[in-house]
């Protein structure tokens, strides 16, 4: 059961490093993309975040 919570605590970081990376670029550019999407993707980027730490905090506990 840890390895299923560790792949996804890799799933859930990944995510959040895609979303950071297309939020900052956004932001760098500007335009319309990042006046409909920029809010929506570090919304995004902080939920994802935060299924890390949870994910994590599970391995963690099920390692024990």
């Amino acid at each position: 059961m840890s390895s299923v919570f560790l792949a996804l605590t890799a799933i859930a970081m990944f995510i959040t490093l895609a979303t950071l990376v297309v939020g900052l670029a956004s932001m760098t550019k500007g335009g319309d993309f990042n006046q409909k999407y920029g809010q929506k993707l570090m919304r995004l980027r902080v939920m994802a975040q935060g299924a890390a730490l949870v994910f994590f905090a599970l391995w963690l506990m099920s390692k024990q």
